[in-house]
């Protein structure tokens, strides 16, 4: 509907440039807004007040002149100017009652755009490092990056999920000894297990199903283990110095086929057990990213090659690292990429990524980060930009973890020690529906308190309980018109849609015609608390409708019209929470 006011304006004005109200160079940019106010009409637009200064009109005259000469419109009844120049158009019912023809008829495809080959986007996201199962802060990250993922999806965006493994580097390595710490237990030994250790119950799990695969192959006595080893903190040592050299112990005691197979014991029982978790919330990826490829197939150095070429990395005579000069792309100090020793650093990981993503033919690469990532913005942007690519195009969305609370008591949650809500038992007591919905309920870079009491209630405080009863009740409606032998004619439905003439029923097909906007703007917009707002609204409208309205009554033309309005916001409310990972039951 705005498109076709907008080229209805447009129309216009090329018609006030021919005869020289207009400049013959101008270019308009026409907006079209939803109004407010009813009495102010359907739709409204400023564009008189743009161009005026250009027109060398006042506004309200040049308003005037538009509207004379707006091209004859089926869909509209009038237009009037208010205030300063805007222009209001009035959208005649018929017109509006269109969209519950529109809805029917397209089904799960309504307010879709044609899937576009030539704007291909790269979804990134979660890529928590696969040292211990997701907590309930990973999850916002993944509802809200599988929901932006769905929504370009819609909007016609050729769309690929990737999720970046870490499997590389100290915290891998700290993991894959944890593992090995414990798996030695299992062969009897007695180990005074490191304060800087992962403690959780799932390395206990790795580590006995790695000695029911290998007996005791993997065996050392604790003596060789800990030989010379630094103290740990607990008695007054340092724990960072005592975990390091148990990581060089394991590494040089097992060789490097055995500590692979233990680390590689780690890391894919963690990483499968993360995929299942995640496809069970409803996520899924075409593609898990191995941080190690990155180094096995060049890439790493291919890429510091590329920035040495370019002029952008230098050695410093002081430490003898290789730094890149990320100041002169805006970062507030340089970057070490290659220390002294020949080690690259993480950050050099991060561009050999990043390298490889646009080498992949992606038009946008969107990367979805916790909040504590904030300050790597700059530097990957810099290190695109230093390798020849639009930093422009990497888009960066920050999602600050959810909190959650058992009454008035905030749970700590840390993957280290081991004492955290892991994801899949928060979906096992509320809900997958659940956490899909509220996850993306508020803007993702806003914090966020998780109301377990609110997320298990049946009540219209809970709005993913509110929105699926609407849906529910549409289909408790078809039951019951089932059950009294009785038959819903769609298209004498469709065919008496004018006897809708009350406000509840003009408000909720208004709500209905706006869909296609939302979802287009949710989707552009990385928003897509826009579209779980909108569908509680819809769902209000539904509600405050069926409330003052009878639905199965003895005039079958208004009986079947208001069924088939009732089954088109069915049908949106569907697409709606199908697009948020969220179930639509036909009971409650």
């Amino acid at each position: 509907m705005k498109q076709h006011i907008a080229d209805l304006i447009n129309t216009a004005l090329t018609t006030l440039i021919e005869d020289g109200t207009l400049p013959a160079d101008i270019q308009p940019r026409i907006m079209v807004e939803n109004t407010r106010d009813k009495s102010h009409g359907d739709f409204a637009s400023n564009v008189a007040l743009t161009l005026a200064k250009a027109a060398k009109s006042n506004p309200r005259a040049l308003s005037q002149k538009i509207c004379d000469n707006l091209p004859q419109s089926d869909i509209l009844n009038r237009t009037e100017i208010a205030g300063p120049g805007f222009i209001n158009f009035f959208v005649n019912s018929a017109s509006t009652a269109q969209v519950v023809s529109q809805i029917l008829e397209q089904g799960e495809q309504f307010g879709r755009q044609p899937a576009n080959s030539n704007d291909k986007v790269q979804v990134e996201f979660v890529s928590a490092n696969p040292t211990g199962p997701l907590h309930v802060g990973h999850g916002r990250g993944a509802a809200y990056g599988a929901t932006v993922a769905d929504l370009l999806q819609a909007a016609g965006f050729d769309v690929e999920r990737e999720y970046y493994v870490n499997d590389a580097g100290r915290q891998m390595n700290i993991l894959g000894t944890s593992v090995w710490l414990r798996y030695l237990e299992k062969c009897g030994e007695q180990i005074t297990f490191p304060s800087n250790g992962y403690k959780g119950a799932y390395i206990h799990t790795i580590a006995a199903q790695l000695f029911e695969n290998n007996g005791n192959k993997f065996q050392r006595p604790v003596a060789d283990v800990f030989a010379d080893i630094p103290a740990d903190e607990p008695v007054g040592g340092d724990k960072d110095l005592h975990i390091d050299a148990l990581i060089e112990r394991a590494q040089s005691l097992l060789g490097d086929e055995g500590y692979g197979i233990v680390f590689d014991a780690g890391l894919n029982s963690i990483r499968d057990d993360i995929c299942d978790d995640l496809g069970q919330f409803g996520v899924n990826y075409q593609n898990w990213f191995s941080e190690r490829s990155l180094t096995s197939t060049g890439d790493v150095d291919r890429a510091l090659q590329s920035l040495i070429d370019k002029g952008h990395i230098y050695e410093s005579e002081e430490d003898g690292n290789l730094w890149f000069r990320s100041t002169d792309f805006g970062d507030d100090k340089d970057r070490v990429v290659k220390r002294a020793n020949g080690q690259t650093t993480y950050f050099a990981s991060d561009i050999a990524y990043h390298m490889n993503k646009f080498e992949r033919g992606f038009d946008k690469v969107i990367n979805i980060w916790g909040a504590d990532h904030h300050g790597y913005i700059t530097r990957v942007k810099a290190a695109i930009q230093a390798l020849g690519y639009n930093p422009d195009n990497l888009i960066v969305k920050l999602v600050q973890f959810a909190i959650l609370y058992r009454g008035q008591e905030r749970v700590q949650m840390s993957t280290r020690s081991g004492s955290f809500v892991t994801l899949r038992e928060l979906r096992e007591e509320v809900g997958a529906d659940a956490c899909r919905f509220f996850y993306v309920t508020r803007k993702a870079d806003q914090h966020m308190d998780f109301d377990l009491e609110l997320a298990k209630s049946e009540s219209k405080d809970n709005p993913v309980y509110y929105i699926q009863y609407a849906h529910a009740r549409v289909c408790s409606v078809l039951r019951k018109l089932e059950e009294q032998s009785l038959a819903w004619d769609q298209e004498d439905g469709l065919s008496n849609l004018a006897l809708l003439d009350t406000e509840h029923e003009k408000d909720l097909i208004t709500k209905l015609s706006k869909y296609p906007e939302v979802l287009q703007n949710a989707a552009v917009n990385y928003e897509p608390h826009a579209l779980a707002n909108y569908l509680r609204e819809l769902a209000g409208d539904y509600h405050t409708y069926y409330n003052s309205n009878k639905m199965i009554i003895e005039d079958t033309a208004l009986r079947n019209a208001r069924i088939t309005l009732s089954v088109a916001a069915r049908q949106i409310l569907a697409n709606g929470l199908a697009l948020l990972g969220v179930t639509a039951p036909e009971q409650m």
